[in-house]
């Protein structure tokens, strides 16, 4: 399986028709820090991310990812709460405004890309390990600052990363890559992806059951 590196963060067009999704959501890819504990640990707070160019698309999606978290006994807030949308691409204002908020992990969802038929994004820790990815900040600056867009097609299988990272520690402490076939529904599609990842994260043992 390939991973593409260069795609960046998928623009409006794109991400609209993806939370319009419903098909089998899945994990294709996970890694887990060999030194990551768990996240519900007092005085943890956790703030929920979906990276999308339009600010109205991260409200909906967001809620619901902090919701699971919540369910799962972490403190989490959506992170449009905490961080307005004009300064999410201001990597030193995010890194105030979060560290201000008493936020010390992220929860972050970024669409990849679409791919005909079953060709899937990604391998494990050699795509984590790369610089943009082992620092939240150079992650931030790195996911917020492309945009790539697409236009609709059937047969497609539609790619999420999702990332936890610590923002005490600077560091990825979970990455997973999901897929998701002709998706339809916006509502199934959030559920679907949202429960898939809360799966994947309590069996690293970073959620309770």
């Amino acid at each position: 399986m390939k991973f593409r590196t260069g795609l960046g963060l998928i623009g409006t067009s794109v991400f609209i028709v993806t939370l319009a999704a419903a098909g089998s959501t899945e994990f294709v890819s996970t890694w887990r820090n060999p030194l990551a504990g768990p996240l519900a640990k007092p005085g943890q707070k956790a703030a929920a991310f979906v990276i999308t160019a339009e600010e109205s698309m991260r409200l909906g999606p967001e809620e619901s990812l902090a919701d699971l978290m919540r369910a799962r006994g972490l403190d989490c807030v959506a992170g449009y709460t905490v961080l307005p949308g004009e300064l999410a691409k201001d990597q030193q204002k995010a890194k105030e405004f979060l560290v201000k908020g008493g936020i010390t992990s992220v929860i972050i969802m970024r669409v990849l890309g679409e791919q005909e038929g079953q060709e899937a994004y990604g391998t494990g820790a050699a795509i984590y390990s790369a610089p943009h990815y082992a620092s939240l900040w150079n992650y931030w600056g790195y996911s917020w600052g492309v945009v790539y867009t697409t236009e609709t097609k059937s047969d497609k299988v539609f790619s999420v990363e999702t990332l936890v990272y610590s923002i005490e520690q600077d560091k990825l402490i979970w990455g997973g890559i999901s897929e998701t076939t002709n998706p339809k529904d916006i509502q199934k599609f959030i559920k679907d992806l949202v429960n898939a990842a809360g799966k994947e994260m309590r069996k690293a043992g970073l959620l309770h059951e």
